[in-house]
């Protein structure tokens, strides 16, 4: 963009990091698990570059389902604090790379929150995410993996929730642009017109 690209370099100061051992004979797993986790990064800054979700997996999301084994699905509910606290955590950066576990997402988590997050929550929310084909659990392992569904679903909720939900609601205030309180004006004043109309209003009584 703007005639400027951003340079990905994995860096593993810790092969421990990616599931290697710090052996010369491991090099070449090492750089084979270093080229995935750019992929990977690189998959979810192009999906921040333009997160459009199609209403079908909207509803697949934010709905309680069954899926084809006959298992109930859990809603992930769009502006509740505890699922968008969920996805904000799984935008990070150092989890679509490497993965996470149960424990350093839930520390994530319950920073977002600004107060108590159980292990019995951060459980019962991986079973949903792992049901609804967010998050995949590597083999022989603890650690977790976002899906391509995954990115996509977690950078729509945050970018709607913090770009443009949060800045509505609060359209209102003074530090709200001076041409998007002016909008709000014009449309309550519409809105007033409507009822009125309607005879609605209580002095239409």
């Amino acid at each position: 963009m703007d005639g400027r690209a951003m340079r990905i370099e994995t860096v593993a100061n810790a092969p421990r990091n990616l599931g290697c051992n710090a052996q010369l004979p491991k090099l070449e797993e090492l750089q084979a698990k270093a080229r995935a986790a750019n992929r990977r990064i690189l998959d979810a800054e192009r999906v921040g570059q333009g997160c459009v979700l199609a209403s079908p997996a909207f509803e697949r999301i934010a709905r309680p389902a069954v899926d084809a084994e006959g298992r109930r699905m859990p809603a992930l509910r769009f502006s509740d604090p505890r699922v968008m606290a969920l996805t904000g955590a799984l935008c990070q950066t150092l989890l679509v790379a490497t993965g996470f576990t149960n424990k350093n997402l839930r520390v994530l988590i319950a920073g977002l929150l600004g107060g108590d997050y159980r292990p019995g929550q951060m459980t019962y929310d991986l079973r949903r995410l792992r049901l609804a084909g967010l998050i995949c659990r590597l083999p022989h392992s603890n650690r977790y993996q976002l899906t391509s569904d995954g990115i996509r679903i977690a950078v729509f909720y945050t970018k709607i929730y913090n770009r443009l939900l949060t800045p509505l609601t609060a359209a209102d205030q003074p530090q709200a642009p001076p041409e998007l309180r002016q909008a709000l004006r014009t449309f309550d004043r519409h809105v007033d017109s409507y009822i009125d109309r309607a005879r609605l209003s209580s002095s239409a009584f």
